[in-house]
């Protein structure tokens, strides 16, 4: 049993050596035919072209503008919301909060998508005045909404974790609730703050379908730079767009590989990153590191905090002057308006009137994440309740989709997540029980747990690719149901990992002490007392990773789905119809379908957020006994 589970646990690590190898054999003919200079910094990206030109650093500088737009918007959204639950929130209101900010997570992307393409796109086009809505500032809004929850979770868990002891001494000492929080809570959890936005940062760059839904998709540098409202392309984009109409072995081909290559190397460095932060948090090293100044004195402190002051209004000047050299003239004004309001006012203010102000803006940013959720839900059930009926879930779609009904659909999406759990619960649970249960911490552990987090660092897109030139094309499966099955497998594969792993790791070691000790072996221990009390956890594991399988379109766009089929597939190497693809073509290229895609969107969301409910009711009844 012990060879068996290594073999579970060593899976991740062939999985992610598989990736990058197929990526690399696709991908290396690009490097040879263009070059490696010019294909990363090349500015044309246009291989229809009679020559075609394949540079993409338009298409990594639209990628970068996004994810910082989206940073922009949600780092203090998040940072607000995160300080509201932790430190504000009273038990029953942190109990709705938590769920709704997990709910977000839950809402597939390509309805994200749909929203912004529907809505967020056509307020711009009004509000500004542009011919189209489908804009840089678009995708980064968009981003923003998808990486809220994310950051949101690691940040309030970050700042809980701060020994209580901090704030009870800050507060003995006269200190405001607002003080301690902004002086001693926050910069003690400052790193895992950090890590939270990097991961927020890998959620954004890795994101595919939401981006291609909103950004306009061309493959421009905007002019000029600062330009929210230019259409804009991103890496993912370009993979989601082109790779379903490459001939296979052309130079595009190649090219598209070049670019999930990049992808894969800009998103595996970020999320290495924000994880080796996290393990370095984990570890207890950045207390015992920290080093004590040489010399305490009120004089110095003194002197630091004027040197604090005046590094503030050097940032603030140096923004300033930037808005000013761009021509923003209103933004550099107001800036230099709040910097003299704040440098003379702040001590003409009480303590407690700048908390109560600051106490306002957090609560601000959590009612706004909220609003988010709200608008989002609303809309969706709104527009998407007139499409329901019974011949629309048990009929197959007709005139593209305009008509007729989505349980083929259905029906598909159902087989690929029970397919792709069926694959990911036994490797995953048997990955999780040999890191907890057969070995200790060492070079093969921590290569495992490296594997296992460059897969979960590994952009939906990515695996779509993969997915295609190894099922598909190297093994020959063919686009089908298998090779969708298998694709979001490994896709979900590192949740399944990490959910059973927690769920082992609360298991109280006296019980396998006591079943040892009575003469047991240890796979009768971990199967007879180990493996039962964690049973609630293992499943929480596998219905989040059902929902995230259900939501998922990219990963199945080149494998497994097509768009319309009136019949269920009869095997295993058949193609299949999917919501999540249903829903994006009908958003994208099917006109007239308006009824049919509200509806589409509205089954799709309560599959998935039904999926994310449960899971949620299941982890809160079983912490409320684990309290009883």
């Amino acid at each position: 049993m012990r060879s068996v589970f290594f073999f579970t646990a060593f899976f991740a690590v062939i999985v992610v050596a598989f990736i990058l190898l197929f990526l690399l054999r696709d991908g290396y003919s690009i490097f040879e035919t263009v070059g490696l200079v010019n294909f990363l910094f090349g500015p044309t990206w246009a291989p229809a072209q009679v020559v075609p030109l394949y540079g993409i650093s338009a298409l990594i500088v639209g990628t970068l503008l996004v994810t910082l737009g989206a940073m922009v918007f949600a780092v203090p959204l998040s940072i607000g919301c995160a300080i509201y639950i932790s430190e504000l929130a009273s038990p029953r209101v942190k109990s709705v909060f938590k769920p709704a900010t997990e709910l977000l997570a839950g809402i597939p992307s390509v309805v994200y998508g749909f929203f912004g393409l529907i809505v967020l796109s056509n307020f711009i086009r009004i509000s500004f005045n542009v011919p189209s809505g489908q804009t840089w500032l678009a995708g980064s809004i968009i981003l923003g909404v998808m990486a809220l929850p994310t950051i949101i979770s690691v940040s309030e868990d970050a700042i809980s974790s701060v020994p209580r002891e901090y704030k009870e001494g800050s507060l003995a000492t006269g200190a405001t609730r607002w003080q301690t929080i902004i002086r001693v809570i926050v910069p003690a959890a400052l790193s895992g703050i950090a890590a939270a936005i990097i991961l927020g940062i890998g959620r954004a760059i890795g994101e595919t379908m939401a981006v291609l839904m909103v950004t306009g998709n061309t493959a421009i540098i905007p002019n000029p730079i600062w330009n929210v409202l230019s259409s804009v392309r991103t890496l993912t984009g370009t993979l989601g767009i082109e790779m379903g109409d490459v001939e296979i072995g052309s130079t595009h081909y190649h090219a598209l590989f070049g670019v999930a290559l990049v992808l894969l190397i800009i998103t595996l460095i970020i999320n290495m990153s924000a994880v080796a932060i996290l393990s370095y948090i984990k570890e207890g090293r950045m207390g015992s590191r920290a080093k004590k100044p040489l010399i305490q004195s009120p004089t110095l402190d003194l002197i630091k905090d004027k040197l604090h002051s005046g590094s503030r209004i050097i940032i603030l000047a140096l923004f300033a002057l930037l808005f000013l050299v761009i021509g923003l003239w209103e933004v550099a004004l107001i800036i230099i308006f709040a910097a003299a309001a704040w440098h003379y006012g702040r001590n003409q203010v009480s303590r407690h009137h700048i908390e109560k102000v600051a106490f306002a803006c957090v609560i601000a940013a959590a009612i706004a994440v909220l609003a988010i959720l709200a608008i989002i839900l609303g809309y969706i059930i709104i527009n998407g309740l007139p499409a329901m009926s019974w011949q629309f879930l048990t009929q197959p779609p007709t005139d593209l989709g305009r008509s007729g009904g989505i349980f083929p659909a259905i029906v598909g999406t159902l087989y690929l997540v029970g397919g792709a759990i069926a694959i990911a619960l036994p490797l995953g649970v048997g990955a999780a029980i040999y890191l907890v249960e057969y070995t200790r911490e060492g070079r093969i552990t921590k290569l495992i747990r490296t594997g296992v987090d460059l897969l979960n660092g590994t952009p939906s897109i990515v695996f779509g690719l993969f997915g295609f030139a190894f099922l598909v094309i190297f093994l020959n499966i063919g686009v089908s149901l298998l090779a969708g099955m298998i694709t979001l497998a490994l896709m979900v594969l590192p949740t399944v990992i990490r959910t059973t792993e927690e769920a082992l790791k609360n298991v109280p070691q006296s019980l396998r002490e006591g079943s040892l000790a009575l003469g047991a072996t240890q796979w009768q221990t971990i199967r007879k007392v180990v493996l039962p009390p964690a049973v609630p956890g293992i499943v929480t594991g596998a219905i989040l990773s059902i929902g995230r399988a259900a939501g998922e379109t990219a990963p199945i766009m080149f494998v497994a789905v097509v768009f319309s089929t009136r019949f269920l597939p009869t095997s295993l190497f058949q193609p299949v119809m999917a919501l999540p693809y249903h829903l994006f073509i009908l958003s994208t290229n099917v006109p007239g379908s308006s009824t049919n895609k509200y509806g589409t969107a509205l089954v799709l969301l309560i599959m998935v957020v039904a999926f994310y409910a449960i899971a949620i009711l299941i982890r809160n009844h079983y912490a409320k006994q684990a309290r009883g």
